[in-house]
């Protein structure tokens, strides 16, 4: 077998959770092109079905789109009945869906403080404790959670003490995870992201054009990365070209946190 093999997925089933759009739609489209049967499971039904068919479009692999609340249990449990009936057990998850809400924290109230918490951290657990049930009674699987680089450094000029705190905690929750269920088959890593050129970040950067100026600054590379640069992380991550790695947070971030 050569070293490039080791990066296929051909034949295995991976969900990719808040994929309809930005980072989520980029790495589910790595994970297709290496062959894996993806899930497109997301909130917004409608916008995940169109991803699903342009992804689907020419490729080998099956692409679904799957309905999905990753905060509430019962939907995610019946995301993963949905998706294991149409594609086969899951193989790979990839835990990205999460949102953002930017405000000082004295000003923070308690219900926005909560909607962060319940997508950005109980959803990670919440799905990863689904899907994980399925891949320790198999024996195996690979998770992969979507944390930032802001669980490591506090972002400025933007205050957002919600997910800097949300993404701290699924990189602990991915250490966790990666100690109870290393010597059962199921490896849990993580990715944290910098700034990257989603559209979302385009619209904020339309309506702050200062802030992309602060975020430049503070990144030794001078530039926000590419949704394309996450692509052969994902697949590293969630492929047996990790085979000897887990419990491990991987920064992709120009440099900002080592500054």
């Amino acid at each position: 077998m050569s070293v490039l093999d080791s990066f296929s997925l051909d034949g295995e089933t991976a969900v990719v959770t808040g994929a309809a759009q930005g980072l989520g739609r980029q790495m589910a489209s790595a994970l297709v092109d290496v062959g894996a049967d993806v899930a497109i499971a997301d909130v917004n039904a409608e916008k995940a079905e169109r991803t699903a068919t342009a992804l689907g479009e020419g490729a080998e692999s099956e692409v679904v789109a799957v309905d999905v609340d990753v905060t509430d249990e019962a939907s995610v449990t019946s995301m993963v009945e949905t998706v294991t009936d149409r594609l086969g057990p899951i193989d790979v998850l990839v835990n990205n869906a999460g949102i953002v809400e930017n405000a000082p924290a004295e000003e923070t109230d308690i219900e926005s403080w909560r909607r962060v918490v319940a997508v950005n951290l109980d959803g990670v657990f919440l799905c990863a404790k689904q899907v994980g049930q399925q891949m320790l009674e198999r024996g195996e699987g690979r998770i992969v959670n979507i944390s930032s680089m802001s669980g490591f450094d506090v972002n400025v000029p933007q205050k957002q003490a919600s997910y800097n705190t949300t993404k701290a905690g699924v990189r602990m929750l991915t250490q966790s995870l990666a100690v109870e269920w290393g010597d059962r088959g199921v490896r849990v890593n993580a990715i944290a992201p910098g700034y990257m050129r989603t559209d979302l970040v385009d619209e904020v950067l339309e309506e702050n054009p200062e802030m992309a100026e602060e975020w430049l600054e503070n990144t030794p590379m001078g530039r926000l990365g590419r949704p394309e640069e996450l692509e052969e992380l994902v697949v590293y991550l969630a492929s047996d070209a990790s085979s000897y790695m887990t419990g491990s947070t991987v920064v992709i971030d120009g440099g900002y946190t080592s500054r």
